[in-house]
């Protein structure tokens, strides 16, 4: 249930400012906190400024704004000084999936933020049980999962470890609803959360279909777009059964899941890929050959894709029926 918070009496810290950082820290703007911005490394200390500014100037072209970007500017503070967070009641770790690295950063946030303020991991990786051992005071640490780009996308996962006091994940699940999220609240731990779970199965068995020679890349992700990509903006996977026929499914399981891949080894098409040194759009190198031109626009195509699909979604939120009844 939505809970509207006085946001901007809520100081936020970041902590790693990478590409997702940065996305999370324009969310977290936009919905009036003031931020405290940490950069570990000083390259995101270099880049972080311009590329709040670029999503934020996206932004209010898209209109999820009213605000120009100096308006946002006056209540960031990009730093690499931790001192600097010890006013904020929350602060959220967006560093890479090293257990050791945030190990480090947790031990430099707690030593200077109140006991009271909350302490949130952006991993995707490493379940919020194990890195909640790392801490001073586990009952305060939640994973909060996000999507790129964390300001346009309505997706967030709130994450309690087995450690975590449920309550602070119900008011973290609350305050989400003001950054725009529709989130899902995750009781109780598991590798991978919920959406990740779901993914990987997909990916797992996009692979089986590719290397066993039933399709190729461009068919799989062809059937991805026009089947489940048509789709689950609207709904997810239990609804979508519900609207076109239960028993269906029920029929289809018995015969189906014998078949699919369960294998536990990484792909060998991904393994070699990224022995190789691709990094997909990044260095024009991944499934697909790119030119570096083709690159780039495929990034910037991703991002004005994220707007306009975002502006259609939010035409259908998830009580779309109830309002209409």
């Amino acid at each position: 249930m939505e809970q509207m918070i006085d946001t901007a009496k809520m100081p936020v810290g970041i902590v790693g400012l990478g590409l997702m950082g940065c996305s999370i820290t324009t969310c977290l703007l936009m919905a009036g906190h003031p931020v405290v911005a940490v950069a570990p490394l000083k390259d995101d200390l270099t880049h972080a400024a311009g590329r709040i500014m670029e999503h934020l100037h996206t932004s209010k072209q898209e209109k999820l704004t009213t605000f120009p970007p100096d308006h946002f500017f006056s209540k960031l503070l990009i730093t690499e000084d931790y001192n600097l967070l010890a006013d904020c009641v929350l602060v959220i770790e967006c560093t890479i999936e090293n257990l050791g690295i945030k190990q480090s950063v947790y031990q430099q946030i707690e030593s200077v933020i109140s006991e009271r303020a909350l302490l949130c991991s952006n991993t995707s990786a490493i379940p919020i049980s194990m890195l909640q051992q790392h801490t001073k005071h586990p009952s305060r640490f939640f994973g909060l999962h996000w999507a790129e780009p964390s300001h346009t996308t309505r997706f967030l996962e709130v994450i309690c470890g087995d450690q975590s006091d449920v309550s602070n994940g119900e008011f973290l699940y609350a305050l989400s609803h003001n950054w725009g999220k529709e989130p899902t609240l995750v009781r109780k731990d598991i590798r991978g959360f919920i959406t990740n779970r779901l993914m990987y199965a997909m990916y797992r068995e996009a692979f089986n279909l590719v290397e066993n020679g039933y399709a190729s890349i461009e068919d799989v992700d062809r059937a991805c777009r026009n089947n489940a990509g048509y789709w689950m903006t609207l709904v997810g996977v239990f609804r979508w059964m519900d609207l076109t026929g239960v028993a269906a499914y029920h029929t289809v399981m018995k015969d189906l899941f014998p078949t699919l891949s369960n294998k536990q080894e990484v792909p060998d098409l991904i393994d070699k890929l990224v022995k190789d040194g691709a990094r997909g759009v990044a260095n024009a190198k991944g499934f697909y050959e790119y030119t570096p031109e083709e690159a780039k626009l495929w990034e910037e195509t991703f991002i004005r894709f994220s707007y306009e699909i975002r502006e259609l979604a939010l035409r259908y939120p998830a009580d779309v029926v109830k309002k209409q009844l």
